[in-house]
């Protein structure tokens, strides 16, 4: 006899004959929601991150309704309602897109948003997959199983969104930065673990809106409700601060973006005599935290920084500075010599006719080290993907130089320590900056221009995942940056002191070294993996329970 899957008993008021354009409106309310849980132009207040746990609510509400699910093109509309949901959220929060192409990029204002609303609606498929599979097993299972699989779904399209579109930009679990409780998931899980513990919660609610009777509705929301209540108090925690031993100067040049005349003349003499003044530097105003606009800049106490500094750290930026010029070389050993300190210096890696983003390290003694060459480029920024399919683009890229990837992720050592550098959108990838903390680096390095970002939301999401990849490796992360956000981040994902944004300026920041590794570094995303693994479970008892209806 053929067996069945027992499911809960899950119904929802019927929408009636409008459901479907009530589900869009949901959808749509999940976009705004999910936007405000991540900065919009500036830090993320904590009772912000909070929309966390109820954003996706209207959404899953709107795709498990019986006026949905009773249609005849039930999933069909399901997936669209996603789409758009994902197609809103991604124009809403990778807006600074327009800016970056129009403004940097010369691309003409009608074909900056155009390349905007291409960039949301392909990654807006990821929500629109997301709706299909619920309601398949909304259809098969019913209303309750697709609740309880909705957090491994999610999980597994994050992880699809980071391995094979490359943009696992601002995933739900990066608006729990500041949660110290939530965020000690993250060096086993990974941001995964918090996205479904997010998502979850997320489900549990929605599940109290649909579940009959009103008792059991009341027992869900008050468990739901009081799950994220408990868990969003970490946002409110302060820890004490983290040790140190070292202390770093981050240098801060403010260039001008795609400023592709380079320092010329007097303009390399005084800029690397600039160089070699703030590498000595023992203590800089800096502010506590987060940097603040129109607040004047506070002198830290600096007593513990007993030169020499640990490291000197020269970000990603159009100096140029260019590895095969005998001046480069000059100027590096320079400043490495004058501070006695190991200097990383972003420049152009030159190899034969090969041209590569990267980092320079050189040894307190003026000894080159050796050189990082970015791995993961930004498709259009760096180079063109596909260049025949894609002949058009090139000017998108005519400010920059087309760039070759790397192949190996370089640890540096100096003074008995150990060094991991990575560059600019490398941040974003987890499994990917874990490496460098797997082969042995004790303090992480993140150099990066984020002035093509202008005063928009994207410096700010660009720190928050850079402070995620310091929680998942239990590592202090030095993230120098051409125009700011520049500072130290501790192992607990805590800014600690910050340089003023878009100014000529150099940062002193006290750091530690690190010798642990965390089981996100030694194994990566093996729970997004189970999490698709159960996500693959599911689906095939769904097309098992629809052969025993049939």
């Amino acid at each position: 006899m053929a067996s069945t899957v027992s499911v809960p008993s899950t119904r929802l008021p019927n929408f009636g004959t409008g459901s479907f354009g009530l589900s869009v409106i949901l959808g749509l309310i999940s976009s705004v929601l999910l936007d405000f849980c991540f900065p919009v132009a500036g830090p993320l207040p904590p009772w912000r991150a909070a929309l966390a746990w109820i954003a996706l609510v209207p959404l899953l509400y709107a795709l498990l309704s019986e006026g949905m699910a009773g249609h005849p093109r039930y999933i069909r509309r399901a997936a669209l309602v996603g789409w758009l949901c994902g197609l809103l959220w991604y124009i809403l929060n990778c807006y600074w897109i327009y800016q970056t192409m129009h403004q940097y990029a010369h691309v003409a204002p009608v074909g900056a948003a155009g390349i905007v609303f291409l960039f949301s609606a392909v990654l807006g498929l990821y929500f629109g997959a997301f709706g299909l599979l619920l309601a398949f097993l909304r259809k098969r299972m019913g209303a309750g199983w697709a609740l309880v699989a909705a957090p491994f779904l999610w999980a597994a399209l994050e992880l699809a969104a980071a391995r094979i579109t490359s943009v696992p930009w601002d995933q739900l679990g990066y608006s729990q930065v500041d949660n110290l409780w939530l965020t000690r998931l993250a060096p086993v899980t990974g941001v995964y673990g918090i996205s479904f513990v997010l998502m979850a919660v997320n489900a549990l609610l929605t599940g109290a809106l649909m579940v009959r009777p009103n008792w059991m509705k009341l027992r869900l929301g008050a468990t739901g409700l009081a799950i994220a209540a408990v868990l969003q108090m970490g946002s409110f925690i302060r820890e004490t601060p983290s040790p140190t031993s070292a202390f770093a100067v981050l240098l801060q040049p403010n260039n001008r973006v795609a400023n592709n005349g380079g320092w010329q003349g007097k303009e390399w003499d005084g800029s690397v005599a600039w160089l070699l003044q703030q590498s000595v530097r023992t203590c800089t105003p800096a502010f506590v935290g987060m940097p603040r606009p129109h607040v004047p800049t506070p002198q830290q106490n600096c007593r513990l920084n007993t030169a020499p500094p640990g490291v000197v750290v020269w970000p990603e930026t159009e100096s140029w500075f260019v590895s095969n010029q005998p001046q480069t070389i000059a100027a590096v050993q320079a400043v490495a010599l004058a501070a006695h300190a190991p200097f990383v210096t972003g420049m152009l890696g030159v190899n034969g006719r090969d041209t590569y983003n990267s980092a320079l390290f050189t040894r307190a003694n003026g000894t080159i080290e050796g050189r990082y060459d970015k791995i993961h480029l930004v498709p259009f920024g760096e180079y063109i993907p596909y260049r025949r399919l894609f002949f058009f683009a090139h000017k998108l890229t005519h400010e920059l130089v087309d760039l070759q990837r790397g192949t190996k992720r370089v640890v540096f050592h100096a003074n008995g320590h150990t060094f991991g550098v990575f560059i600019c959108y490398e941040s974003v990838f987890a499994n990917e900056v874990r490496h460098f903390a797997e082969n042995g680096a004790q303090v992480l390095v993140n150099i990066s221009d984020d002035g093509w970002y202008g005063n928009t939301s994207a410096p700010w999401q660009h720190l928050n995942m850079t402070r995620m990849r310091a929680i998942e490796n239990h590592r202090w992360v030095l993230l120098d940056t051409n125009s700011g956000v520049t500072t130290a981040i501790d192992p607990h994902g805590r800014v600690t002191y910050s340089a003023p944004r878009h100014r000529l300026t150099a940062l002193t920041v006290r750091y530690g070294y690190e010798k642990g590794t965390t089981f996100y570094t030694r194994h990566g995303d093996v729970f997004a993996y189970f999490c698709s693994g159960v996500l693959i479970l599911f689906l095939l008892l769904g097309l098992m329970q629809r052969r025993t209806l049939a």
